[in-house]
């Protein structure tokens, strides 16, 4: 499974406004099963980008 165009795109914008806002990004990870992208920024920041490219923050309680 490949990112979708519309997931990559969103992709860059999130890194870009994380950059901009000085946050590190500490993990970056597309899981080929549900083909959800992941991103952890600083300690706190959860991110999910899903094919559709509409990115939410992952709220801890969803686990």
């Amino acid at each position: 499974m490949q990112p979708t165009n519309a997931q990559a795109q969103a992709c860059l914008r999130v890194c870009q406004m994380l950059s901009n806002s000085y946050r590190n990004i500490e993990l970056f990870r597309f899981d080929d099963e549900t083909g959800i992208v992941f991103i952890l920024a600083g300690e706190d920041i959860q991110i999910i980008i899903p094919p559709n490219g509409r990115w939410r923050f992952l709220d801890a309680t969803e686990f």
